[in-house]
């Protein structure tokens, strides 16, 4: 698969513009992530169904001209978010406080646009996120949550929340983190704040929530599979300390499925 980086190339009429910033809801059951993308192989004249691309298709119709969605959060495929947030380069023909309905009108179940203000010309999505948080939710009980099956992952092996919760605080801070990110992640630096990571328990389910100024590719599922680990009794709290020091992903916990994963919000 290739990501397109059609965004980073606007065009002389996109300069001229006005910068938009959009908040975006959906359900990433059927997403192949956030990022478009277009595959390699004999189907490769089919683009994969991605929110970014399906955004800007839909956003096209309503505004009459091609846009690149810039979002702040490459989620991956089957993650989910509550409040994405992207900017876009627009002159919209239509009131400003039209677009958001005509937008919707046009969009399919799984996605909804929230909100579309006019922001200041050198906003950045990306480049100006302060904060962002996650939470990860565990169906823990011996039931399958069928239900729920495409927002929970399911762990039936009873979870010591206590224990998550004090491997869970040595998380926070500034710190290299490394053992908690995916081989191949393409990131030159991989020091990032925490600024809370918490474990809640919502009968049956247990949550891991996260908060910080970045991610790298797969740290929050990385990060719960490690304190799922702990709570299972397979680690000790003290385990954390151990891979910040170490660096080595090997011994860190599995990386969890990414359902149970969303994206809750992003401050500037």
């Amino acid at each position: 698969m290739v990501f397109e980086d059609t965004a980073d190339c606007p065009s002389p009429e996109q300069a001229e513009r006005n910068r938009y910033k959009l908040t975006i809801a959906y359900d990433g059951t059927d997403f192949h992530g956030w990022q478009k993308q277009k595959t390699t192989g004999p189907d490769s004249a089919q683009p994969l169904r991605t929110v970014a691309g399906v955004m800007e298709e839909k956003l096209a119709h309503v505004l009459r001209h091609p846009v690149a969605v810039v979002g702040a959060s490459r989620t991956d495929a089957g993650v989910h978010a509550r409040s994405q947030v992207a900017h876009v380069d627009a002159d919209p023909p239509i009131p400003l406080d039209r677009v958001v309905m005509a937008v919707n009108s046009r969009l399919p179940d799984d996605i909804e646009l929230l909100n579309f203000e006019v922001v200041a010309r050198d906003f950045d999505a990306i480049k100006d996120a302060k904060n962002k948080q996650y939470r990860y939710r565990i169906f823990n009980t011996v039931r399958r949550p069928l239900d729920k099956r495409n927002v929970v992952w399911h762990c039936w092996t009873p979870l010591d929340v206590q224990r998550m919760q004090d491997a869970a605080l040595r998380l926070v801070g500034t710190h290299d983190f490394e053992a908690f990110a995916a081989a191949g992640h393409g990131r030159t630096t991989t020091e990032r704040t925490i600024f809370d990571c918490r474990v809640e328990q919502d009968q049956p389910e247990v949550h891991v929530v996260v908060q910080g100024d970045g991610f790298l590719y797969n740290m929050v599922r990385i990060i719960a599979g490690t304190l799922v680990e702990v709570g299972r009794g397979r680690f000790g709290p003290e385990v954390i300390d151990g891979l910040l020091e170490l660096k080595d992903r090997s011994k860190a916990g599995p990386t969890l499925p990414a359902q149970g994963l969303c994206l809750e919000w992003i401050k500037y």
